[in-house]
């Protein structure tokens, strides 16, 4: 299938990280490689552009995009490894950039075997990286051990058909922000006593008779599936970590820039960013300071949002936001 994904705020990202020419950059989030392909021509023949993802599709697309600028080197590992890559090829620090675009693709979310979509009929499956081994996880919870053990990366299937009722419903809560949680675990609960809750199209209709349809219009099952999509991903965690990490990677002046595209991301970006941006947070009762000295400075108050044009053109990039800031 053709790699289809509208790059979001390509020229606000590119030109937030503020390119300059024999520097280093990272895309951490290459997806079909529309960023990565403006930063390579922005960068000259000396700089450096290291694209990252686990995608075999987005790989394909973004080799075939970058494939006249020798300055730009794909590598198929997770943002989470970038610290590690960096290490082994000998990159001390981040000269110029970083862009995160987080978040799935149009083209993982619209593919049907991906198991994302509750409007194409899949098995439950919604792994970014599909290189796991693809095996039975429903005898006897025997999934757990297996994912527990880095056998195997943990999939939607499996936690509808057996965590908990108490475990699904805090996942449904805590990253769906789905206030009927409850009632919808509930439902899978008594569906998968039946039988194994198989498809998104099956879990679809669980989660349609089990919430009302909210005054948005939005369907039902929307909030579910994004929860179910970042725990299976450990998406959150992963983003937390890896903001952490990189921040001490970066050279003086060099950018980061993220985009996300729900609130409990951008919450957490901007949290992340407010705590290295901060001359002091400690408690007011202590005394003597005892915070690191701040290392980043915020250079876009307010998140950056598509423009009119670019919703018109790609009604999708609605929720985007995005948060910029440069290393002290």
């Amino acid at each position: 299938m053709e790699f289809v994904h509208k790059t979001v705020l390509l020229n606000e990202a590119v030109d937030a990280l503020n390119c300059q020419k024999d520097k280093i950059y990272i895309d951490a989030t290459a997806g079909g490689g529309g960023h990565s392909l403006e930063i390579a021509k922005r960068i000259g023949a000396n700089g450096k552009l290291f694209a990252f993802d686990v995608d075999d599709d987005a790989i394909k697309a973004a080799s075939e995009k970058l494939k006249n600028f020798p300055n730009a080197k794909i590598i198929k590992s997770s943002y989470t490894q970038i610290p590690e890559v960096l290490k082994e090829l000998g990159i001390e620090k981040i000269t110029g950039g970083i862009l995160f675009d987080l978040g799935a693709s149009s083209h993982q979310l619209t593919t049907q075997e991906r198991g994302f979509s509750f409007m194409k009929e899949a098995r439950l499956d919604m792994r970014f990286n599909q290189d796991c081994p693809d095996i039975d996880l429903s005898e006897n919870r025997k999934g757990r051990g297996l994912i527990e053990s880095g056998y195997c990366q943990l999939t939607a299937y499996e936690i509808v058909n057996n965590y908990t009722e108490t475990e699904i419903a805090d996942i449904i809560f805590k990253y769906g922000e789905e206030k009927f949680s409850r009632r919808i675990a509930k439902k899978i609960i008594e569906k998968r006593k039946e039988k194994p809750i198989e498809t998104t199209t099956e879990l679809a209709n669980i989660v349609k008779s089990s919430a009302p349809y909210p005054k948005s219009g939005m369907h039902p099952a929307t909030r579910t599936f994004q929860a179910l999509r970042i725990a299976v991903n450990k998406e959150l965690e992963s983003i937390e970590t890896t903001l952490q990490q990189i921040i001490h990677l970066l050279d003086k002046d060099a950018r980061i820039v993220v985009i996300s595209f729900h609130s409990l991301e951008d919450r957490l970006v901007k949290n992340i960013f407010r705590q290295y941006s901060s001359d002091c947070l400690c408690p007011i009762e202590q005394l003597i300071c005892s915070c690191e000295p701040k290392q980043l400075k915020i250079l876009a108050k307010k998140p950056i949002m598509p423009s009119p044009a670019e919703l018109k053109d790609n009604p999708s990039a609605r929720s985007a936001k995005m948060r910029v800031a440069e290393k002290l």
